[in-house]
C-alpha cells in the first residue's frame, strides 16, 4: 500500500502544477485576473515588477470594456503584457500624453517609478523596542 500512495501523490500533484496556468494572466473575470495577476507579481524579480504592473494598469486604463480588457490581457505572460505595455506608452507619448511628457523614454519612467518604490519603502515605520510588550504571544 505504501508503495502505491507515493506514486500516486506525485502523479497528483505533477498533473495540478502541470496544468495549471501559473505564468499567465486568467481572463476568466476581473476578479482572477486580479488574482493571477498579483500572484505573478509576487513571483518576479525586482527589475519587472513594476514594468509588469505598470502595463497591466495602463491596459486597464486604456481599455475601459471589461470584456475587451480581459480578451485582451488573458493568457498573456508578464513578458508580453511589458510588450504591449511599452507599444501603448510609445503611442500614448505620440499622441502628446502629458503625463508621459516628463520622460524621454520608457526605460526613464520605470527608473523613477522604481525610485518612488523605494522611497516608499523608506519611508515605513520602524522598529520600536517598546513594541515587544505589545505581544499577543504567551511565554508558557
Amino acid at each position: 500500500m505504501k508503495k502505491i500512495s507515493i506514486p500516486l501523490v506525485l502523479l497528483v500533484t505533477l498533473t495540478l502544477f502541470g496544468c495549471s496556468k501559473g505564468n499567465e494572466v486568467s481572463g476568466r473575470s476581473m476578479r482572477s485576473a486580479y488574482k493571477s495577476v498579483n500572484y505573478i507579481k509576487n513571483r518576479l524579480p525586482t527589475e519587472t515588477r513594476i514594468e509588469f504592473e505598470l502595463s497591466f494598469w495602463m491596459l486597464r486604463d486604456d481599455i475601459k470594456d471589461k470584456s475587451d480588457f480581459l480578451s485582451e490581457v488573458g493568457g498573456k505572460t508578464p513578458e508580453e503584457l511589458i510588450e504591449l505595455g511599452k507599444s501603448l506608452y510609445q503611442k500614448r507619448k505620440s499622441e502628446g500624453y502629458q503625463e508621459y511628457d516628463k520622460f524621454n523614454n520608457w526605460d526613464q519612467m520605470i527608473s523613477h517609478y522604481n525610485q518612488e518604490r523605494l522611497d516608499q519603502n523608506k519611508k515605513r515605520k520602524k522598529y520600536d523596542p517598546r513594541d515587544e510588550g505589545n505581544s499577543v504571544i504567551y511565554k508558557l
